[in-house]
């Protein structure tokens, strides 16, 4: 079994050594930062399999890391702890591309569940990419997986690991309608009532980068009082 690498960043020296006695204790390796500034310098020394990350912090806060993070070629899972409060940096760092939070206080216990989560999804996902990838056209896109690598009349289109999962997942069943829970549930990995928005904001910056129009969306369209479903309009033709 692999050993997977965690890096806890954490200014509250009791909760981060909690966290990091009983993630230990399920046999993973961790290392702690305890400010912005060193969590920001070790994020980028080394690979992790995950970044368990604080969003207030002495130094550069948590939400500038996860972007920065995110900003890199290199896709980590990131497990936000936040205060009950701060439901706005919760949906920040979400639309960030978070791929899960903790709100204090919190249970340990719930936890180290939260992280063997990410771990299963992340296992089945990489389960099904890496045996057979898969090349899927829809209308001018075409999706290669293997190489997480989106094109457009061969054109090839920067999207990030949250956009590409999401177009995938609307490539994969297209004409079927899902509601911003599902896709929450099915593309984030949880389903929090209350966020559906950054589902919105997600959409919508994809549609900037795939639609002809993001105005008059012809790949992920609305069905109004429901959801969002990929359709799949005619190939545009090539000018002879």
């Amino acid at each position: 079994m692999k050993e997977h690498k965690i890096l806890v960043v954490e200014d509250e020296h009791d909760i981060a050594q909690l966290i990091a006695l009983h993630l230990r204790d399920e046999g993973y390796q961790v290392t702690i930062a305890a400010d912005g500034h060193t969590g920001m310098r070790l994020a980028f020394a080394r690979s992790w399999d995950l970044v368990i990350l604080d969003l207030r912090l002495p130094g550069p806060d948590g939400l500038s890391i996860c972007k920065a993070l995110r900003a890199d070629k290199r896709y980590v899972p990131i497990l936000m702890l936040t205060a009950k409060s701060s439901e706005l940096d919760r949906v920040l760092g979400l639309e960030l591309g978070a791929d899960d939070y903790v709100t204090k206080p919190f249970s340990v216990s719930e936890l180290v569940a939260r992280v063997k989560s990410l771990f299963r999804r992340i296992d089945v996902l990489s389960g099904e990419r890496e045996p057979q990838p898969e090349s899927l056209s829809v209308g001018d896109i075409c999706i290669d997986t293997g190489k997480r690598e989106v094109r457009i009349s061969q054109s090839r289109v920067d999207l990030t690991a949250r956009e590409f999962d999401l177009l995938l997942h609307f490539a994969r069943q297209p004409g079927r309608v899902f509601s911003r829970m599902q896709l929450l549930d099915s593309v984030w990995g949880f389903g929090h009532e209350g966020y559906e928005h950054t589902v919105n904001s997600h959409i919508n910056r994809l549609r900037g980068k795939i639609e002809p129009d993001s105005e008059q969306p012809q790949y992920i369209v609305t069905v109004w009082g429901v959801g969002y479903k990929m359709e799949t309009p005619p190939a545009r033709q090539m000018a002879t």
